[in-house]
């Protein structure tokens, strides 16, 4: 029950977006639109209860109860993030709006960019490190946490790949290439 309810968290967070995103823009009622994208926190606090409560009940602690917490770490983590890009995206695609600000490319930008993206996913995963252990306290020690311990491990995972990658392109920055115009002592292919 538990993984069929993270599934129709999904469904129903992109359905609350695009309802949010229609009634902002095709019904032109922007207020109406930010209360329904506001509902969306709803979702993940259901999710909890219900995991809560099945744990409660005495449901043994598996994978679903871990995705539960996963699910609402990196909604917590990526949610708000991802509504402003495909916000961005329909005004721009449909609406007229300004394109969306596209990442820099090179340099301590690009750096502070990655930093900026490696924060979102570390919050997602602490997050989800604090659901999980929240629940290997609830469960308490009698009960078998090792499943909800493999994921701990598989945020502590996450964690560092996206240090690695942010920290790579602090200390190896991306350079933007060498003007090419300034090649003009070449003589055309078509010559001999």
């Amino acid at each position: 029950m538990i993984a069929l309810l993270v599934v129709a968290c999904e469904v129903a967070f992109w359905v609350l977006l695009a309802v949010g995103l229609a009634l902002r823009y095709v019904a032109r009622k922007p207020r109406l639109g930010a209360a329904v994208l506001l509902c969306e926190p709803l979702l993940e606090v259901v999710l909890l209860v219900v995991t809560a409560v099945d744990l409660k009940n005495g449901a043994e602690p598996d994978w679903k109860h871990g995705l539960a917490a996963v699910y609402i770490g990196f909604t917590v983590g990526l949610g708000h993030h991802t509504v402003k890009k495909v916000d961005a995206w329909v005004a721009h695609r449909w609406f007229g709006g300004p394109p969306p600000v596209k990442p820099p490319k090179y340099g301590t930008a690009r750096a502070i960019h990655e930093w900026r993206t490696a924060a979102r996913w570390i919050l997602a995963a602490v997050v989800a490190l604090g659901l999980l252990q929240a629940a290997v306290w609830y469960v308490g020690p009698d009960g078998a946490v090792s499943t909800l311990q493999g994921w701990q491990q598989k945020m502590g995972i996450v964690i560092g790949i996206n240090l690695i990658i942010a920290g790579s392109y602090t200390l190896f920055p991306k350079q933007a290439p060498k003007n090419t115009d300034a090649v003009t002592d070449r003589e055309p292919a078509d010559r001999f």
